[in-house]
């Protein structure tokens, strides 16, 4: 039988074996991408994969329409009614179309507010409908010293004419969810357990949640779990690194396949958007990078 230490010893080497092969296969992919970074893999399109338009400021709407189209993406997230044209052009969709919001900070749970964004949204669902959009995106705003209950009563006053309206024009009103913990300090909106209980006293299809991964992974962890059991009251996904918010890469902690192939198996039928910001010089390689790791 061999000793403890003989059984340390072969499973190191194992272990060693293992990464050296690992590390061989990944520098043949990395080159064989450099070689032609302009070519993509067909996608299996089990999940249709959005990118956000704000994390590629450096291109025109154009460019970044050309380049996601050339990777298989499907939709450019965040933009308003001024450059759905050009998606059009593209023919590719506004998964989560903005343009009515005040702010992060300004929304729905402060009912100062609430008559400049019933003015605004109450604009905006016509337009996004018009387009052949569904979803439009919204924000809870900062807590300001509000409790979870303040927050949702003042949500649901501001949100329930809206909503109405939403299911007259087949239109998704999507609150997302934020960390409050390192990037937005005091919004309300930052478990999903608070924005399921706002949807569910909404009790409308027409109005459900953004689960941004990135953002929950800070916040509460355990993202696979929340989201069989949230899913129901999920519109739309988001991804990124953690920490960070950059590339999907092997320097961030979420293992990101299996997240994918969790929202498929809920029966998701919607989009999940790529919101990183690349840190590596060419940006569109990790866009490409990302989109092939999500398409499970």
């Amino acid at each position: 039988m061999p000793t403890l230490w003989n059984r340390r010893a072969a499973l190191k080497g194992l272990l060693a074996s293992t990464a050296a092969m690992s590390t061989a296969g990944v520098a043949s992919a990395c080159a064989s991408d450099e070689k032609n970074t302009s070519a993509t893999m067909p996608l299996k399109n089990n999940i249709r994969q959005s990118v956000c338009r704000w994390c590629f400021n450096d291109l025109s709407v154009e460019q970044l329409c050309k380049e996601a189209k050339a990777m298989g993406i499907q939709g450019i997230d965040l933009v308003g009614p001024a450059d759905w044209p050009t998606l059009k052009k593209y023919g590719l969709d506004s998964p989560m179309c903005n343009g009515a919001e005040i702010s992060l900070t300004e929304g729905f749970n402060d009912p100062q507010y609430h008559a400049r964004l019933q003015k605004q949204y109450g604009e905006m669902i016509p337009k996004v409908a018009a387009a052949g959009y569904t979803n439009l995106i919204c924000f809870s705003g900062s807590r300001r010293g509000q409790s979870d209950e303040a927050g949702l009563v003042n949500c649901v006053k501001g949100l329930q004419p809206l909503v109405a309206l939403a299911e007259k024009h087949k239109v998704v009103l999507v609150m997302e969810l934020l960390n409050s913990k390192i990037d937005h300090k005091d919004y309300q909106c930052d478990h999903t357990a608070w924005g399921a209980a706002l949807a569910k006293r909404l009790g409308s299809e027409h109005f459900k949640l953004l689960y941004d991964i990135y953002h929950m992974q800070i916040n509460e962890g355990d993202v696979i779990r929340t989201i069989n059991e949230f899913h129901p009251y999920i519109a739309h996904y988001h991804t990124a690194g953690v920490p960070g918010r950059h590339e999907l890469d092997e320097q961030q902690e979420l293992y990101y396949p299996a997240i994918m192939r969790a929202i498929l198996k809920t029966g998701f039928k919607g989009y999940v958007a790529q919101e990183f910001m690349p840190q590596k010089a060419d940006k569109l390689a990790s866009l490409r990078q990302a989109v092939q790791l999500c398409d499970v």
